[in-house]
């Protein structure tokens, strides 16, 4: 499968592609968004680089204009970069690092996403080869290497979240990252362990009470998971009520989701009736 690194002309991709120059499966794809007056010229600059390593390199240009929002930026970039590893056979890669993966945490927590949401970076679909990497790693390696790259000034505007995030958390201490990163890494452990859990799991009209013995986020998703299938969506204090019932009730309870649907508890299943 081909290697689609996405590249952008900054410090991190830059050393991603250098990581990964002499392999022969690796694309070079650079998206132009158009959004700063200069932007023509880091996509110059990616061209030329691949060529000097020999590589295949797609570019597209767009004109998404100086008031284009972070999240239409991105959906546009990985819009190409889809479309071009479909072409290709091939796999997206990006030069996301440990301290991209602490930003976003901190950001989710902000917008007060949910628990999903401190697993950031968890696309199955997306290798991150630099997640391992500090930026002041990467600063290092791009040094050993006389690697020359762009700067892009808008990493440093304030009209931005993620860098107004990034100020903040310079002022902390490593320690403080550190947890973060810690929490983040636990969070996709868990994401990691509900997905393989719910893709095992064959979704019957009767679901074992066993898998519910501990009322944790993993039985939570599981529950969850259940009622969507049965068009049913709860808030979260309606989910851990009856996740409590499924736990704790005897049988022949019934539990009431809404006027329409209950939980029909049994010795060791339960399963949704209408009524």
């Amino acid at each position: 499968m081909r290697k689609v690194l996405a590249v952008s002309g900054g410090i991190d991709s830059v050393v991603m592609l250098h990581m990964f120059h002499e392999d022969p499966d690796v694309i070079v794809v650079h998206f132009n968004h158009g959004i700063r007056p200069n932007s023509g010229d880091d996509a110059l600059f990616v061209q030329r680089l691949a060529e000097t390593y020999g590589l295949p390199f797609f570019v597209k240009h767009a004109k998404l204009g100086k008031n284009c929002s972070e999240e239409t930026a991105r959906k546009a970039r990985y819009d190409f970069l889809k479309q071009i590893a479909k072409e290709q056979n091939g796999q997206i890669y990006t030069a996301h690092h440990r301290d991209d993966l602490i930003e976003t945490v901190a950001i989710n927590y902000l917008r007060g996403t949910g628990w999903r949401g401190l697993a950031p970076l968890n696309n199955k679909d997306i290798v991150r080869p630099l997640l391992g990497m500090t930026k002041k790693d990467i600063y290092r390696y791009a040094t050993l290497h006389g690697l020359s790259f762009r700067q892009d000034q808008t990493n440093t505007e304030d009209a931005y979240l993620r860098n107004r995030v990034r100020a903040k958390l310079q002022e902390s201490s490593e320690e403080d990252k550190n947890k973060l990163a810690k929490l983040a890494m636990r969070q996709r452990e868990l994401a990691d362990e509900i997905d393989k859990t719910l893709e095992a799991l064959k979704l019957d009209v009767n679901l074992p009470r066993e898998l519910f013995a501990e009322e944790d986020s993993v039985a939570a998703e599981i529950l969850r998971h259940y009622l969507g299938k049965c068009n049913i969506q709860l808030t979260r204090p309606q989910l851990s009520h009856a996740l409590s019932a499924v736990h704790s009730f005897q049988a022949g309870k019934m539990y009431s989701l809404d006027k329409n649907h209950f939980i029909k508890i049994n010795k060791y299943y339960f399963c949704i009736i209408s009524a």
